[in-house]
């Protein structure tokens, strides 16, 4: 990959096949239009600090997501690639086509997120060199093997992480080469870049960011975005 240009891209991961959803995720109806639509519209909006747009998918949908892209998004454009067998492939693979300093990877499935949020997440990136928006754990929290607690974990200590997560192109692409020369597989972009020994800084989501994997999701993301209370930003 060649020198960066200034900016940042959103590379934003839509490839998954929704099994626990029990169908396409992305396109569910969400208060009137697709859950990948709400994603598009925050990164699209020039506060988030995005000015161009990779989406990781499967081929058959490209045209589709480039369309909505153009709808929802008009003034980033959009590009698209297929997807791996594996979202750490799939993000790999959407890197190829990221051309500025800077990118922000946001699930397609978390249409919670705000042009805020991004902004946030990206400030403290540019600071730190690596970032994400993670939220306080409100349960105890416990490791469980064969059926029985083996360890409580101090929940004052611990938080879930979310996307946005955003990183100097060069960094990421140095995390997921040498995860790959290693053989090693993470669950998100900043275990593997903890995994070089950098920092990743730690920037404070939002519940209501959660990602669409089972019904009950869209359920509790149309009574929030019904509240007139919750204004995205």
């Amino acid at each position: 990959m060649g020198e960066a240009a200034p900016g940042t891209t959103a590379l934003v991961p839509a490839a998954g096949a929704g099994a626990r959803f029990g169908g396409p995720k992305l396109w569910a109806d969400l208060s009137g239009q697709p859950v990948l639509a709400w994603v598009l519209q925050a990164l699209g909006d020039p506060s988030s600090g995005v000015d161009e747009l990779v989406v990781v998918t499967d081929p058959s949908e490209h045209r589709r997501v480039m369309e909505l892209a153009s709808a929802s998004a008009p003034r980033l454009g959009c590009r698209c690639v297929e997807g791996g067998a594996r979202r750490q492939e799939s993000v790999e693979r959407g890197l190829r086509l990221c051309s500025r300093e800077m990118v922000l990877v946001h699930d397609g499935a978390r249409p919670g997120v705000t042009s805020e949020l991004c902004s946030k997440v990206l400030r403290a990136a540019w600071e730190v060199g690596a970032a994400t928006a993670c939220v306080p754990v409100a349960d105890s929290t416990a490791v469980v093997r064969s059926g029985r607690l083996e360890e409580v974990l101090q929940r004052a200590d611990l938080a879930a992480i979310q996307t946005p997560q955003a990183f100097r192109r060069d960094l990421l692409v140095r995390a997921h080469r040498e995860a790959s020369a290693a053989g090693r597989d993470a669950d998100d972009d900043a275990a593997l870049v903890l995994a070089l020994g950098e920092p990743v800084a730690a920037v404070l989501g939002d519940p209501r960011n959660l990602k669409v994997t089972r019904t009950e999701d869209i359920l509790a993301l149309r009574a929030w975005l019904g509240n007139s209370a919750w204004a995205r930003q």
